[in-house]
This record gives C-alpha cells, sequence and structure tokens, in this order.
C-alpha cells in the first residue's frame, strides 16, 4: 500500500531536513525504498517540502508499475527553456518570474563535482535574468519585484563562516575567498543592474528592501572576499541614492558597525569600504552642517585612527576626516567671500564722505580676511586693491588704513603658506610703499621695534620669571612652550610685573 502525498512529503521534511542531500531521484512507497536503493549523485540541500514547490511530481514507476511520487533535483527540474529575452512580449513576465523560481535552489559548492549539469544550468538562467533586466525594457513590473527580492536575498543572505586564520592579516595573508561566488557574482550583478535599471521604482522596491534587509546587506560586509565586499560597496551607494527613506537607518547602522568595531571587536573586513561609501555621502551633506555629522566626525572617525589595524583603511579614513572638516570650512570661506562680494559692490558706489565713516571697522575686518589660513577668504580679501575707485578711496585715506592692515600684511607675508598669497601682499605693500613713502617707512620701523619688545619680553620672562624652575622652556625668537601646567598660574600672576618692566 503506497505512502499518502502527505505522509511523503512529512518523511522528505524528515530525512531531509538539516542535511546536505541530492538523489536523481526519490520516490516513496511501502514496497521499495528509494533512500537505501538509489545512488547519491548530487548535493541539493534540503530544507523543507513547503520550499520545493513545482519539483514535486507523481509519475509511473519503473519498478512496481504504478503511480509514486517523486522528487527531482535541479537538472530535472530546470528545463532548458526559451531565454526571456527571446520570449514573446505576452510570455515575458511570465518566463521572468519561472527563471527567478529557479534561481532560489542552492548548490553546494564545497563539492567541486557534484552535480555539476545543475549549477550550470542555474549559472545560464542567472545570465539570461542579468541580460533580461539590463537589456529589455518594461520587464520590472510590480508582481516580480517579491521575486526578485527573495531570489537576491535566498542566495546572498547566509551566515559568514568563522575566519581559518584567528591573526589574519591582510596585507600579508591571502584571504579566503567565497566558494559560491560563480553563482554570487552573478546574483550581485543581477541586483545591481536591477536598481541601476530605468524602470526601477522606489515606490515598489521599499515594500521589500526594508530596514531588515539593509541590516542583513550591512552585515556581509564582513565577508573576507574583497570581490563580495566591492559588490556590496557599489549596491549599498544606490540603495543609498535610490531609497530615500533609508538613508538616516543606513548612515545609523554603518554608525553603529563603527563603534562596535573600535570598542568591542577590534575586526570588521569591510571598514575601507564603509569608509569609501561614506565619501559620497559626506559630500552630499547640506550645508551649514547637522550636529549629526559632527557628532559622526568626533566619535567615529577620529577614533578609527586608534584601531590596530589602521594601516589597512588608513587612507579612506584620513580622506574623510579631511572632506568633513573641509566642508565645514569650505561653507565659512564660501560665506566670507560671498560678503567680500557684496562689499566690492557696495564700495563701487559709496561716496567719499560715506566711506570715511566705515573704513576702520571695514579694513580690521579686511586684515582679519587676509591672516585666514584658508588662501581663497585671504586671495578675495587682497583682491580689494585691484579695484581702481576702492584704490583711489584707499590713497585719500591712507594715513589711516595703512596702519590698520600694516602688521598683518607684514606679518602674513612671511608666514603664510600659499605663495600666490604672498604675492598678492608683495604687490599691495608696494603699492602702499609708492602712496605714503615715509609712513610705510616709520610704520616698517615701528613693527621692528614691537618685535623686538617681544622678544625682550620672553627673554626676561625666562630669565626672571622662573630662574629656578623645574619646568623645560623652548626658548625661541618668537615664542616658548611650558612642559609643565603647575607654572601657568604663577605666570598669569607675575606678567603683569613683567610688562612693566618690559616698558622700562
Amino acid at each position: 500500500m503506497f505512502l499518502s502525498r502527505r505522509s511523503g512529503r512529512d518523511k522528505a521534511s524528515q530525512y531531509g531536513k538539516g542535511r546536505n542531500i541530492s538523489v536523481t531521484r526519490l520516490r516513496y512507497s511501502a514496497n521499495h525504498n528509494a533512500l537505501d536503493s538509489w545512488p547519491i549523485r548530487a548535493n541539493l540541500a534540503f530544507r523543507s517540502v513547503s520550499e520545493r514547490r513545482g519539483i514535486e511530481e507523481k509519475q509511473k514507476c519503473t519498478v512496481c508499475g504504478k503511480e509514486c511520487i517523486f522528487f527531482f533535483t535541479l537538472s530535472h527540474y530546470i528545463s532548458s527553456s526559451s531565454r526571456p529575452t527571446d520570449a514573446p512580449v505576452a510570455e515575458l513576465h511570465d518566463l521572468f518570474c519561472k527563471k527567478l523560481q529557479q534561481c532560489c535552489v542552492l548548490f553546494d559548492f564545497l563539492d567541486c563535482v557534484a552535480d555539476l549539469k545543475g549549477k550550470e544550468i542555474k549559472r545560464a538562467a542567472l545570465n539570461e535574468l542579468v541580460e533580461s533586466v539590463a537589456t529589455s525594457r518594461g520587464v520590472l513590473i510590480e508582481p516580480l519585484y517579491p521575486e526578485a527580492i527573495k531570489m537576491i536575498s535566498v542566495n546572498i543572505f547566509r551566515t559568514l563562516p568563522p575566519s581559518e586564520n584567528p591573526e589574519f592579516d591582510p596585507e600579508e595573508d591571502e584571504p579566503a575567498l567565497e566558494a559560491s561566488w560563480p553563482h554570487l557574482q552573478l546574483v550581485y550583478e543581477f541586483f545591481l543592474r536591477f536598481l541601476e535599471s530605468p524602470d526601477f521604482q522606489p515606490s515598489l522596491a521599499k515594500r521589500y528592501v526594508d530596514q531588515k534587509f539593509v541590516l542583513q546587506l550591512l552585515e556581509l560586509f564582513d565577508s573576507e572576499d574583497p570581490r563580495e565586499r566591492e559588490y556590496l560597496k557599489t549596491i549599498l551607494h544606490r540603495v543609498y541614492g535610490k531609497l530615500l527613506g533609508l538613508r538616516a537607518y543606513i548612515r545609523k547602522q554603518i554608525n553603529n558597525i563603527f563603534l562596535r568595531f573600535i570598542y568591542e571587536t577590534e575586526r570588521f573586513n569591510g571598514v575601507a569600504e564603509l569608509l569609501e561609501i561614506l565619501g559620497s555621502i559626506i559630500n552630499g551633506f547640506a550645508l551649514p552642517l547637522k550636529s549629526e555629522h559632527k557628532q559622526f566626525l568626533v566619535r567615529v572617525l577620529i577614533p578609527l585612527h586608534t584601531a590596530k589595524s589602521l594601516s589597512i583603511f588608513h587612507a579612506q579614513v584620513r580622506v574623510r576626516c579631511l572632506d568633513t572638516l573641509t566642508l565645514g570650512r569650505s561653507y565659512r570661506s564660501n560665506r566670507v567671500c560671498t560678503v567680500c562680494n557684496s562689499i566690492e559692490e557696495i564700495l563701487d558706489v559709496i561716496e567719499p564722505s560715506q566711506f570715511i565713516r566705515v573704513q576702520e571697522p571695514l579694513f580690521k575686518q579686511i586684515a582679519a580676511c587676509i591672516s585666514s589660513p584658508h588662501f581663497q577668504v585671504a586671495e578675495r580679501a587682497l583682491y580689494f586693491w585691484n579695484n581702481e575707485y576702492i584704490l583711489s578711496l584707499i590713497e585719500e585715506n591712507c594715513q589711516v588704513i595703512l596702519p590698520l592692515v600694516f602688521g598683518t600684511l607684514y606679518r602674513v607675508s612671511k608666514e603664510h603658506w600659499n605663495q600666490t598669497i604672498i604675492s598678492l601682499i608683495y604687490n599691495v605693500l608696494k603699492t602702499f610703499m609708492e602712496m605714503n613713502s615715509k609712513l610705510f617707512d616709520d610704520l616698517t620701523s615701528s613693527y621692528k621695534v614691537e618685535k623686538q619688545k617681544s622678544r625682550r619680553f620672553w627673554t626676561l620672562y625666562s630669565n626672571r620669571l622662573l630662574p629656578a624652575s623645574p619646568a623645560l622652556i623652548s626658548r625661541s625668537a618668537s615664542s616658548f612652550t611650558l612642559e609643565h601646567s603647575s607654572h601657568t598660574a604663577l605666570l598669569v600672576r607675575r606678567l603683569p610685573v613683567v610688562l612693566v618692566n618690559v616698558r622700562r
């Protein structure tokens, strides 16, 4: 007496669940046991019968001559049907969906010679899916979205194996490559083409590419295979760009990965790739920077420099820090340059009598801009001397303006890092010298006297203030350094006395 269909399912589930088995055929009856008498040939992972829809069939048994329930391997199940790109329009979507369902079957690649035909058929099917989504228009309709995401999830989401080498050094040791990469690469390629397709609709995809999906995607960055991390980097960047509702969540989870890496595990293979993704994210930040982005710099990017494996991702973390700092500085410098442009437009039409009223506070601010380490700010401030009308106003009021900016011009000409700024300052000083040579010479002499007083001050400080101090003082013409903080209070108390001695 033959087992019922339900009995056959229960037996298959009980036998195959949790094991890696596959056979050319499995049949269940009371007269003969296929599991014992039929050879095991393939390595098809049985999970549960509910996941094997379409593989179960009733056929006439060649042994007993009656109908038995058979379970076929992938090589029997995936037929060499027509390619989606060659199918008629009416059948395209149905064939595309069937191909997606067929590619949900997994193989064991640890056995290199097992079920080669089935692996090749799946590889061909994945290639057809990639070609179809890349070249065909109108193929991505709403019913295909859950099937596509399901196929992607089944293939890429897995528990990553522990590292075979606990002391793995990416700079010296060879990484452990993913055995199933022949299929996995095509799945990633399909996912990437799926996201980049002109037919891709974020409003439909967001139902299936949710926070849980993104979290599992981020966990895969710990893969030792650099090929997989490279695909993941590109795909996550596309997800961030297409699905706006997930942006804050992605940033938060990347932040959590970095914090766990810094303060807990000190092991994560995808730090460099995540930092590269952040490069594009940081460049797209709105200005001015939000407190979230400033905290990310302080709490994550800077502490990453303390990691033992810093050499692996040092270039990326250094660039990200500079990007964040430059972005804030760029916003401020652009704002200052914009204000300078507005001021120049006003000065172009200002009356000389009105200019006299604003010249002192105006050129104090211009002097501050000239001393800015940001060369664009200093350059824009020095361009005021290129305006003929403004230059005529400066010449008429040289007695007032030159003392306001001379010290800054002289000092910056000796200290600024940018050669263009130094050249512009020399031109401005030459212009002032031509305007009023006597005043220029007086200011030069006065500036040198002040420099001498400054040197005398530090000499008195080092010789008289702390003659027997154990603090080490670095004596120089321009500055000194206290390496012992306990003497700071003593400096503050005796500073007025020293200043009096300097004046004498």
